[in-house]
Order: structure tokens, then C-alpha cells, then sequence
């Protein structure tokens, strides 16, 4: 069967190869935004809008206009980067919803209305003929304001498809621009989608809306395309409400390797995964597709073997495509064929006896449950080989205050040979020494946090307390351990220690912010 053929065969659908444009409307902003514990700032939602913009994402749903004054002024920020994208706000089927998003300046609105009778009748108290009207009134009133307009239909996927395509082909015939099948709920089937979209498609451009509840978004996105949708929304790695909306990475990814489609630019996949990851504060689990740190990542030694010999042998598409790099990562499956590639990037000449030494100390570690990333395997070789590491991060002195007051730490650090000091407060004392660390370091080192926890105590009033920490930096991370009678001390040391691995490569000197 060939690759056109599984999304073509059904009488409702086209192959994929043949669909033409498919573009994208991103939603991160404010569907993904209300995933629970999510609260973008204004200069991160305008970081984020810029990136989707520079990945050439068509559509990009900056907010709720109704929601209140903070996020009006977040959504006029957005609207007045002059981006190529089309900017729009949510809004409901009320009026002054419209006016709101007016107010901020925005290209066009996304108006969702009631579509299931649970919604019509339960939610807003109305009737069907009432919805119906109501909505041409409000499409009408967008329009004569010159606003781009989509109407969704909400909860579609449950609603009837007899007055779902009368409600829609209203909204159409009222002048609306497009109008968008939404399976709010994450309900739908990849049947039922088909079966819905292609109905609507026949009344004009009709976007996908998709949840992932029962692990369908993807799918139920792809077979909308091949039912007659032209246009996806989705979200950066899936964030959203219960489960999450379809993640536009895997969408874009799928059409183009799949089928041959292009929609984003997939360069940018990687940093924007990485941008709302640490924006949100939800972190990208290691097996996602696309942007998860194990998508190019290779441990064990039969499989390391072959990408060795042949890029592609365990991979369906080079990394590159994704603004990516490939990593050899190693643990308890490494060969010593892994290895020494893995020395030979680090421009590291081993003799077949110190392969085997480091091959064994890399084993042992994995034997107790870590992977051994490039910088711990640098350290190792150095350790066998006798070699001393060049250090361009140090610490030098550690202060901290804790107790009644505002935990607060100053630290000096010696960077690239010049010497810093910062003091800054946090939570607690280690959390106000890594607060000082960043700052003494400045954002051209860009490291983050990404784990902490007490490996191991001695026992006795002399106790030595050891801490692991996980840093990254981009793509690349470092997990490293300390000693000390004291956690703060240990845990500032791992930090330091995580830090200048992740920075050794880098050929620029890390500057200080002004």
C-alpha cells in the first residue's frame, strides 16, 4: 500500500500527498494557557508569538479579550508586533466580547458558539433557532468591524451534524471567513470526524479543533485534513486543558515526512518546545515526539552500531529536520563502539586499554539507574587519562542567610578568569545561591534547572550530605553530584560544576547582562 493510499481509500477523504496548503492556527496562548497551574507574563507570551511567527505559523490566538484588563493589554502587546500572522482573540457569542477584542487591536476574533444541545439548551439557556440567529448577528457585526472571522462550533463532535451544518452554513452565509469543527471534549472518533468534516467542508474553509482524551488528537487532525480541512489548531507540545490539544509539532511533522505537506517551519520545533516548556513550567516528557530528549537519542550498543553506520537506520528522519542534534547517550547498553565515537566528538584519543576503562566506569554507572551524558563522559575520560579539566566557571565564596528572614546568598564566581559577585534572595537558601549563580552568570549562559534531590546521607553528628543535580543547556544536559556537611554547599557546587560542562564547548565568552 503506498503512503497516499491510507487516508484516501475511505469515499469522505482525499490522499494526504493531494491535499495542497494546510495551515496551522495556534492556540498555546489561551486554550494551552488554561492548563492547570498555567500563567504566561506579557513579555512570555510575546516571546512565544514572535517565535511561532518566525516559524511561519498563519494564524496565532493571543488570548481571551473577556478575560480581564491584564490580558487585554498582554493580547494588544501581541497585536502590535507587526507579526505576518494573523493575530485574533477568543471570543464568546457576546457582543461587547467583540468590542473587547477590538479594543486591543487585533486582526480578527475566533467566536465559539454553542453547538450540542447540552450547550444550547443546558449551558446558555436557549433554543437552536435562537443560537442560529444570534450567531449571524454576531458574525455580522465582526465583519462590518473588519475583522477576520472564524465561528466555532462548540462541542461539535457531540453535537447533531444536521444543525451543526445549519448553525456553520449560517455563520458562512452571515460572512464569516471560516468556520472550525471542534471536538472539545476530546470525544471524537477518527469516523466521526471524517464524517463531520467533510459535511462541513462543503460549506466553505472549515478548520480542525482536536483534543487528545483518548489519544486520537493526532490522527483526528490528519483524517479532518484528508475529510477537507485546510487549516489545524493546535498548541506547542500539546499543553491545553485535561489531556491537551493536538501538538502542531506532530501535526507538521507527520504531514511533511508522511506525505510530503509542509506547513511550519520544522527548524523551529526544538526551540519553541523548549521556549513554552520553560514558559509553562511543564516540562517536555523524555519520549514526546519531535522535541522529547530521547526522539534522538541512542543507548543501546546494537542500535548505536547502526546509526553509526548509517544515519538512518534507527531514525525516521535526521534530527536537523527539527532543529535537533542526534545524542549517543551513555549508560549500562553502551559498546565500546558508542563510546569511542562518543570520545572521538569530544576530540578525545584513548588507547584501547583506557577505552576499556572509561566503557566500564560508563556501565557501572548506568548499572545504578543514571545515564551518562556527554559532559559526564568528558569527565571520566579526563579522570582516566589523568587530565586536568580547564575550568571557566568556579566558585570561589558562598554566603547564606536563612533562618527568620528572606533566605538570601551571595555568591563570587570566577568566570572566563574574571571574577563576579551577586547576591539575591529565594524560597530557600539554595534556591536564593542558584538565583545569585544565574545572575553573576547573565542569560548568555541560559542553563536551567531541570532536577534536585538528596542522593545519599552519612550517618553521625558529622553527616555528609550528597546532591545530584540536573542542569541543561539548549539541547545538551548534565547531571552532576557534590559532597559536603552542608546541602547548600553541595548543592551550589553541583550547580557550578553542571554549569561549567554545559559551557565548555561554547567558544564565546559568556557575558555579563548590563
Amino acid at each position: 500500500m503506498s503512503g497516499s493510499a491510507l487516508f484516501g481509500r475511505h469515499p469522505l477523504t482525499e490522499p494526504l500527498s493531494d491535499v495542497g496548503d494546510v495551515q496551522f492556527f495556534d492556540t498555546t496562548l489561551r486554550d494551552g494557557e488554561q492548563a492547570p497551574g498555567v500563567s504566561l507574563s506579557p513579555d512570555e507570551k510575546a516571546h512565544i508569538a514572535g517565535l511561532l511567527d518566525d516559524a511561519n505559523v498563519d494564524v496565532i490566538e493571543a488570548g481571551s479579550a473577556c478575560t480581564g484588563p491584564g490580558e487585554r493589554k498582554t493580547i494588544s502587546r501581541v497585536a502590535d508586533l507587526d507579526l505576518d500572522a494573523t493575530v485574533t482573540s477568543f471570543c464568546r457569542g457576546i457582543k461587547n466580547d467583540v468590542d473587547l477584542a477590538l479594543d486591543c487591536g487585533v486582526d480578527g476574533v475566533d467566536i465559539v458558539v454553542p453547538a450540542s444541545d447540552r450547550h444550547v439548551v443546558d449551558k446558555v439557556g436557549t433554543s437552536r433557532e435562537e443560537n442560529v440567529q444570534d450567531t449571524v448577528e454576531l458574525v455580522e457585526y465582526a465583519k462590518e468591524h473588519g475583522l477576520w472571522v472564524e465561528v466555532i462550533g462548540e462541542d461539535g463532535s457531540r453535537a447533531d451534524l444536521d444543525y451543526l451544518e445549519e448553525l456553520l452554513g449560517a455563520a458562512m452565509d452571515a460572512g464569516a471567513d471560516r468556520i472550525c469543527w471542534a471536538d472539545t471534549v476530546g470525544h471524537a472518533t477518527p469516523d466521526g470526524a471524517v464524517e463531520a468534516v467533510s459535511r462541513l467542508s462543503e460549506l466553505g474553509p472549515v478548520s480542525t479543533h482536536t483534543h487528545d482524551d483518548l489519544g486520537l488528537a493526532v490522527m483526528n487532525a490528519l483524517v479532518s485534513v484528508a475529510a477537507g480541512a485546510d487549516m489545524v489548531h493546535g498548541t506547542i507540545n500539546g499543553i491545553g486543558e485535561r489531556a491537551g490539544n493536538v501538538a502542531l509539532e506532530e501535526v507538521a511533522i507527520a504531514l511533511d515526512h508522511g506525505y510530503g505537506v509542509e506547513t511550519m517551519d520544522l527548524t523551529k520545533a526544538y526551540e519553541l518546545g523548549e521556549l513554552v516548556a520553560n514558559a509553562t513550567g511543564m516540562p517536555l516528557p523524555p519520549n514526546k515526539a519531535v522535541v522529547g530528549a530521547n526522539a534522538f537519542t541512542h543507548e543501546s550498543g546494537i542500535h548505536t552500531d547502526g546509526t553509526l553506520k548509517d544515519d538512518a537506520m534507527y531514525e525516521p528522519y535526521p534530527p536537523e529536520k527539527v532543529g535537533r542534534e542526534r545524542r549517543l547517550a551513555l549508560g549500562k547498553h553502551a559498546g565500546r563502539a558508542g563510546v569511542e565515537a562518543a570520545l572521538e566528538e569530544r576530540n578525545f584519543d584513548v588507547t584501547d586499554e583506557e577505552l576499556g576503562e572509561i566503557v566500564q566506569r560508563v556501565k557501572e554507572i548506568g548499572d545504578r539507574g543514571r545515564r551518562v551524558t556527554d559532559a559526564d563522559l568528558i569527565t571520566i575520560a579526563e579522570e582516566v587519562q589523568g587530565a586536568e579539566h580547564d575550568r571557566r566557571v568556579e566558585l570561589l565564596d558562598l554566603t547564606t542567610v536563612a533562618g527568620g528572614g528572606t533566605p538570601t546568598a551571595s555568591v563570587r564566581l570566577s568566570v572566563d578568569g574574571e571574577e563576579r559577585k551577586e547576591a539575591e534572595v529565594g524560597s530557600g537558601p539554595v534556591d536564593a545561591a542558584l538565583n545569585a549563580i544565574q545572575s553573576a552568570l547573565g542569560h548568555a549562559a541560559d542553563t536551567h534547572l531541570e532536577s534536585y534531590h538528596v542522593d545519599a546521607i552519612t550517618g553521625g553528628t558529622d553527616a555528609v550530605v550528597t546532591v545530584e543535580v540536573e542542569m541543561s543547556r539548549g539541547d545538551r544536559t548534565v547531571a552532576v553530584t557534590a559532597s559536603d556537611s552542608d546541602i547548600t554547599r553541595a548543592s551550589v557546587h553541583a550547580m557550578v560544576d553542571a554549569i561549567d560542562r554545559l559551557i565548555a564547548d561554547d567558544s564565546e565568552h559568556v557575558i555579563a547582562d548590563d
